[in-house]
């Protein structure tokens, strides 16, 4: 893949993977295991609170193909298939949901050295129509994301971003909520031997008048262990840790306090990943 600006998702990404990645206040248990013939299989149950769910996906590669299929426990059947670089640069995901015939959607994304798009339409007789698009390079880059309904005839998204990426930090702009919401990210590495980084990122909303900052860090303990902490203006911390006892085996630890409700007692997540 030609390095270059990424796509429209990739602006803010290293600040929001640090700030809200992995932070699971729910019980979850993943097990991945592979068949003879290449197969992968990823069974996942969660329990939140006193509702425990599951879902079973399966996924086979074949060359440049890639076909995705998870059913869960309510019997939805969520299919994607992925075809990776048919031309240079170029992706194309064809997924859809079973019962929901109007789930059908084909994804089409191309990276250049100096541009990236991303489009995808609906497959309905009214589809909704998506496009995203940056130019810029590695460095600077500068986007939009758009959504148009074409059975109301009325854009449903539109969104502008800019990036700006130096040797050990990422700063973000964007605008989005058709205008109603700012937000500024700031993405700062601070040594990559420890893996350790800081971040911001403030959310202004123009229609209510009220911001939202949330700080967090990350830092390696040794190379299996990472920890995580972010907290926010409305007094909600969460603290992470994060330990890999085997190359196929992760623990995670989530806890999260909500200092602006004295009453509401701390949530433990915890998460377990084993690939045998």
């Amino acid at each position: 893949m030609v390095k270059g600006p990424g796509l429209y998702s990739d602006i803010g990404k290293r600040t929001r993977d640090l700030l809200f990645k992995d932070y699971q206040n729910d019980h979850k248990f993943t097990i991945t295991t592979y068949t003879s013939t290449g197969v992968e299989i990823t069974s996942t149950g969660v329990r939140k609170g006193d509702i425990y769910l599951a879902d079973v996906s399966t996924k086979l590669k074949n060359k440049n193909i890639t076909t995705d299929v998870k059913v869960d426990t309510f019997s939805n059947l969520r299919t994607t298939i992925t075809v990776d670089e048919p031309a240079p640069g170029l992706k194309t995901i064809f997924s859809f949901n079973f019962p929901d015939q109007k789930s059908g959607k084909v994804e089409l994304q191309y990276q250049h050295e100096y541009a990236g798009i991303s489009t995808s339409i609906g497959l309905t007789a009214n589809p909704i129509v998506n496009f995203s698009g940056v130019v810029g390079n590695n460095l600077v880059a500068v986007g939009t994301d758009l959504s148009f309904d074409t059975a109301s005839g009325n854009f449903t998204k539109y969104n502008a971003g800019l990036n700006i990426t130096h040797a050990d930090l990422v700063a973000s702009l964007s605008l989005n909520d058709k205008g109603d919401t700012l937000n500024a990210s700031y993405y700062h590495i601070v040594s990559p031997l420890t893996n350790t980084a800081v971040g911001a990122e403030l959310s202004h909303s123009f229609h209510s008048n009220e911001n939202l900052l949330t700080i967090g860090t990350q830092h390696a303990l040794d190379p299996l262990t990472q920890l995580k902490a972010r907290v926010n203006n409305y007094g909600r911390a969460s603290a992470l840790i994060q330990h890999d006892w085997t190359p196929r085996t992760r623990f995670s630890l989530v806890g999260e306090v909500d200092a602006g409700v004295i009453d509401k007692s701390a949530k433990v997540g915890l998460t377990v990943a084993l690939k045998p």
